[in-house]
């Protein structure tokens, strides 16, 4: 309209070579400074097809329908065959092999965090057996206090107990090769309560029937 009243022809009536009237249904869409946009539409559809399309169209519809029919046909004269069909079937590709990488790729990232849990029960477990050892070592305070002195008068001599003299509860290796000495003797005496047995007979004591 615009075009019609400052007397310039749109790019569709001076192609054409015909008058812009004040009802022409190209000249909102087809401005006289786009002259190949109407070309390639009329080269490839023709302009009397575009123009019973626009007037079965409602006019919020019509500028849609000729931006359609312009990429169409842009893309029509670049490829003959395919068009734009081949252009959405390339994007089609790209977007399935995008798919599919996304799906690996989480795939991989669930394997990795399920092995991070993993590993982090098993530091986990392996921390608590570390404390539940340390507990059964330490005693866990007051009450494990007397199992230890018990266990260690019962293994070791009185004059043992005393450590090295410096304070630190250690044994010198003095006191070590006595105790060494006193278990060997322990276990020497104990030696002559066994009897040996005669090599063929029989230890067995004959009970007198009378």
């Amino acid at each position: 309209m615009a075009s019609s009243s400052s007397n310039s022809p749109c790019a569709a009536c001076k192609f054409l070579r015909r008058k812009c009237q004040l009802e022409c249904v190209f000249a909102p869409y087809f401005p006289p400074d786009q002259p190949q946009k109407f070309a390639n539409v009329h080269k490839v559809f023709g302009a009397s097809n575009v123009t019973k399309l626009l007037n079965e169209l409602h006019p919020h519809q019509r500028e849609d329908a000729v931006n359609s029919l312009a990429y169409e046909a842009d893309m029509r004269l670049r490829d003959p065959v395919y068009g734009c069909v081949g252009v959405i079937s390339l994007l089609q590709h790209q977007l399935r092999q995008l798919q599919m990488d996304l799906s690996c790729a989480k795939s991989e990232l669930s394997k990795y965090q399920s092995l991070s849990l993993t590993g982090h029960g098993l530091i986990a477990a392996a921390a608590a057996a570390h404390n539940a050892g340390i507990n059964l070592v330490g005693g866990g305070g007051g009450g494990g206090g007397g199992r230890d002195q018990l266990f260690h008068h019962q293994f070791f001599p009185r004059g043992f107990e005393g450590g090295n003299g410096n304070g630190n509860g250690g044994y010198n290796d003095a006191g070590l090769l006595a105790m060494n000495m006193n278990v060997s003797a322990s276990i020497g005496q104990l030696s002559h309560f066994q009897q040996p047995r005669a090599a063929g007979g029989d230890d067995r004591r004959s009970i007198d029937p009378s």
